[in-house]
């Protein structure tokens, strides 16, 4: 049985999202403050954070910048009312796994908790390897043929896109949709610009472009 942590400081809010989410079969907790969120957070004990932003204490991004330090890769929703596009840029580049603002459908959120539980339970693995390519998902260091390249949160997070689905067609939405987390103007260019840096880091033929379709990792 899954365990929920919510680190929600409204009562009535955390009150319904306990009720929802124990008649989803979830075992749940409350934290009402930012210190609690982080140190509940960092522990074994759950397997999926909600996560307000406006704490007590310390903010809801202290509690996740202090969880991502120590590598931890509990999959975190974010569930707030700061709508802004730059607190959703911040929140996602600290390593959230999702972002909702309130007001907010329940259905839509159970959706997404089951997403990342899915996604978390298929991909315990540490490091994902393909074509010499090698991603430490704690320590979040790449390596090329051993060596170590730098790459950044966003170009990290793209290439661990990739290399979780090989074989497989990623069109541009939905890569904008996994990496980027937000309503891009369909004609943006950036997932093109993200795959020319990743070409140059981490080699030419690691992602293969399907014409019409998308991108895919290998011929």
């Amino acid at each position: 049985m899954n365990r929920v942590l919510i680190a929600e400081d409204e009562p009535r809010i955390a009150s319904f999202l306990t009720k929802g989410l124990r008649a989803a079969g979830y075992v749940t907790t409350v934290v009402t403050t930012g210190v609690e969120a982080a140190d509940y957070g960092r522990s074994a004990d759950f397997d999926l954070l909600i996560l307000d932003l406006g704490l007590p204490g310390q903010d809801g991004m202290a509690a996740l910048a202090q969880i991502r330090a120590r590598g931890d890769r509990l999959p975190v929703i974010v569930l707030t009312a700061r709508d802004g596009v730059p607190d959703r840029v911040a929140g996602l580049d600290l390593g959230a796994d999702d972002y909702m603002t309130k007001p907010f459908s329940f259905e839509e959120l159970l959706a997404r908790v089951r997403a990342r539980l899915r996604e978390h339970g298929q991909t315990k693995l540490t490091v994902l390897e393909a074509a010499g390519v090698s991603l430490d998902l704690v320590r979040r260091v790449a390596t090329v043929d051993g060596r170590q390249v730098e790459l950044t949160a966003r170009e990290f997070l793209l290439a661990e896109t990739f290399m979780r689905h090989p074989r497989q067609v990623l069109s541009r939405e939905q890569l904008l949709d996994r990496v980027w987390g937000l309503a891009h103007d369909p004609g943006s260019n950036i997932v093109d610009v993200y795959i020319g840096y990743l070409r140059k880091k981490l080699g030419n033929d690691l992602i293969a472009t399907v014409r019409g379709m998308g991108y895919r990792l290998g011929d």
